[in-house]
């Protein structure tokens, strides 16, 4: 039988052998990528929460209309979904692969320690330790150089254990590697066909937006259903302005004072301004009864003035809304957002968050509306700082 030396020896020569393989790619944040990954699903709830409402709304080309824009919005957002789960996974890989050389380097490290034990041990020879007997001055020596070898050995058969331990954890995380680069696949082809599915459904919409151009009587028929909706959302006002005394909003300053000093509810720049368009896509005449800004969608919008929540909810094709109440009969609106942060009842400072920013046909908008006993006021004008 071997010596237990010489046991050591050929299991250091034999971890000594193996070579680490190449870097680890580099890895999304995976914090950034579930943050959006919420905020991509929280979006899927909206647009469901959308298409349900429009199925208790009167059938009519604008409900049409949203329709569409909401499949393509839906696809839009499980697109981004397989996007950000494929990420997901390739963070998944990246962490496990990053792990893996780091344990290499460990073993690496402790490879280095033991070479150059097992030179020392080699070059002492078969006699191990009475080799160098007639080479110590005294008995002290030799028992001082005998502790040093024997803790030698202790240190070598530590180091060796702890390889071995680091080289089971490398096999498991092995396996783990192989099962997340299993699930990278399945999600990079979940990814493409949702992409696949994104290009059609836009396609459709392109469809029946070119259709809709060219067809004169359902543009007038647009055109009649969103004057209805601007007299249901003043019906709503008066409605919120007859409430008892005690569910309204007593302002501790009054609104009016604020003229010219409201901050901008989102930074952004002026698409339609106050006052009477012709609408790009379908020639038809509208009242703007607000301003519509063009922003980066999901840019947070904030309250331009102390309030009470009166609304947060959908309303037909302005999507979710907000009104906040500010007392003495003055409200503002924020209509188009993609997700509210408030809800009904709530009071809000100057400055707090009611939503996001969200899509609408024509890109991120953010519709802004300030009202006075129901009648549309020019927002621009109340704002320290024009939207242009």
């Amino acid at each position: 039988m071997k010596p237990a030396r010489i046991l050591l020896l050929g299991a250091c020569l034999g971890l000594l052998a193996q070579q680490p393989p190449a870097p680890a790619p580099a890895r999304p944040d995976p914090a950034q990528v579930k943050r959006r990954l919420d905020e991509v699903q929280a979006r899927l709830a909206t647009v469901d929460a959308q298409v349900e409402d429009l199925k208790k709304r009167r059938k009519g080309v604008l409900v049409e209309l949203q329709a569409t824009l909401l499949d393509a919005d839906r696809m839009r957002a499980q697109a981004e979904a397989a996007r950000l789960k494929r990420d997901q996974a390739q963070g998944e890989v990246a962490a496990i692969t990053a792990r893996k050389q780091e344990i290499l380097a460990e073993i690496a490290t402790l490879r280095g320690e033991l070479r150059k034990q097992v030179r020392w041990m080699q070059a002492k020879g078969p006699l191990g330790d009475l080799s160098f007997l007639s080479g110590l001055s005294s008995f002290e020596e030799f028992v001082v150089d005998g502790r040093y070898q024997a803790y030698l050995r202790n240190q070598e058969r530590r180091r060796l254990d702890q390889i071995q331990t680091l080289q089971s954890d490398l096999a498991r995380r092995e396996q783990d590697l192989q099962a997340a680069m299993q699930r990278l696949t399945a999600d990079e082809q979940l990814s493409t066909q949702a992409q696949a599915s994104l290009q059609q459904h836009e396609e459709r919409l392109q469809q029946f937006l070119d259709g809709l151009k060219q067809d004169e009587s359902r543009q007038k028929e647009i055109q009649a259903e969103l004057a209805e909706e601007a007299l249901q959302l003043e019906r709503m006002l008066t409605q919120l302005l007859g409430r008892p005394r005690g569910d309204a909003y007593e302002a501790s300053s009054a609104f009016a004072a604020l003229h010219g000093e409201l901050p901008q509810p989102t930074p952004g720049t002026l698409v339609q301004g106050f006052g009477e368009h012709l609408h790009p896509l379908f020639k038809t005449k509208t009242m703007q009864s607000g301003l519509l800004i063009t922003a980066d969608q999901g840019a947070p919008v904030q309250a331009v003035a102390d309030g009470k929540v009166v609304y947060a909810d959908l309303y037909q094709s302005f999507g979710p809304m907000v009104i906040l109440d500010h007392g003495g009969g003055y409200f503002s609106l924020y209509t188009h957002l993609e997700a509210l942060s408030v809800a009904k009842g709530q009071i809000l400072k100057q400055g707090e968050p009611v939503g996001s920013v969200g899509a609408t046909l024509d890109g991120p908008r953010l519709g802004f509306e300030i009202r006075h006993l129901t009648q549309p006021q020019d927002p621009n004008k109340w704002l320290k700082v024009h939207y242009r």
